[in-house]
């Protein structure tokens, strides 16, 4: 009987944090609509069909790089290498074009995971047997994969020409005015989604995330788990540098510059808390198209680039402190209700 009784107030306070989480996906869908409706008020063709195709279409590759970047941090950790490894992966798979030009387009996709899927491989074998703090591992790893970018691509540019038509197609094909390209990560999105609620080996991250010591006692393999995040953030990393190139048809040194800060600041802002141990794959993906979306907001506004930066910033503020607010909270609601029943 004492058993049961002590497991109320958990279930409680979990209950509630659930809850919370849940209305701040529905608060970041309704500053969406806020953005979206202000801004349409001032620039009246900023609902016009290319406008939100152009919307769709640029938050795409950030929500991909999101769902990986969101495995990592829940299992209170980071992956600052995701921008690099799409500039490597962007740039190796339109040098192969170039070689083999009469190469199916299929394999340009399976080139990009698999440099991404080196990449985070050798980030999460690094994190989880050195023990090294992944935010220098991947911080790391980002100026490495960018050096071995700029010695490779050698001042070198890959033009639209070299790639096949048929692989640029999916950066610009619409589906019943729907970009292809959005409906890609949808279905990674909501794959994502489901496996995280479904399966062990996913809600397993969370535990990890919450308390990593603790799950190591419950029999949690927390390395392997490590290990697997990070390899599926830089998969997923790889196939959205497929996917820029398809996209932009060129690319050179640069590409994805910047890209891992935004991806950080989108999927946080998202509800995904930094701190580790909660956080929805649905709830990074509104975040990547709100950013977006209010970027695109202040560009047709005429408003100055810095404000793009500035606003992402505020935000990522605004949403490390609710997490630490969040913490706080179920953790003072959780003791208080041990107390009170085991004075009952």
């Amino acid at each position: 009987m004492t058993a049961v009784i002590s497991k109320k107030p958990a279930g409680a306070a979990m209950a509630r944090g659930g809850a919370l989480l849940r209305a701040r996906e529905m608060g970041i869908g309704i500053a969406l609509v806020l953005v979206i409706a202000l801004t349409t008020l001032f620039n009246h063709s900023f609902l016009s069909a290319s406008s939100v195709q152009q919307l769709l279409t640029g938050a795409s590759i950030f929500a991909l790089l999101g769902v990986g970047e969101t495995l990592v941090i829940i299992t209170r950790n980071v992956d600052l290498s995701v921008g690099s490894v799409v500039g490597l992966s962007a740039y190796v798979v339109g040098n192969t074009f170039v070689n083999h030009p009469q190469m199916p387009i299929i394999f340009g996709f399976v080139i990009g995971i698999l440099v991404g899927a080196v990449v985070g491989a050798v980030n999460g074998l690094i994190t989880t047997v050195t023990k090294v703090p992944s935010l220098v591992v991947t911080l790391a790893a980002l100026y490495i994969v960018r050096g071995i970018d700029a010695l490779i691509v050698n001042g070198k540019r890959i033009d639209p020409g070299s790639v096949p038509s048929g692989f640029q197609t999916i950066g610009y094909y619409n589906v019943f005015g729907v970009p292809l390209l959005f409906i890609i990560v949808a279905v990674v999105v909501a794959i994502a989604g489901y496996a995280m609620r479904s399966f062990r080996s996913s809600r397993e991250l969370y535990a990890i995330g919450s308390n990593p010591d603790a799950a190591g006692l419950a029999g949690i393999p927390t390395g392997r788990r490590v290990f697997t995040a990070f390899l599926v953030s830089g998969s997923l990393a790889g196939l959205g540098g497929a996917l820029f190139l398809a996209e932009y048809a060129t690319v050179d040194s640069t590409g994805g510059t910047g890209y891992e800060f935004l991806v950080v600041a989108a999927v946080v802002v998202g509800g995904v808390a930094i701190f580790g141990g909660s956080g929805t794959i649905l709830g990074a993906a509104l975040g990547a198209l709100l950013l977006n979306t209010i970027n695109q907001s202040l560009g047709s506004l005429k408003v100055s680039p810095f404000w793009n930066q500035a606003v992402a910033g505020a935000l990522l503020l605004v949403a490390i402190a609710f997490d630490r607010w969040l913490s706080l909270r179920v953790a003072r609601s959780l003791k208080s209700e041990q107390g009170a029943h085991r004075d009952v």
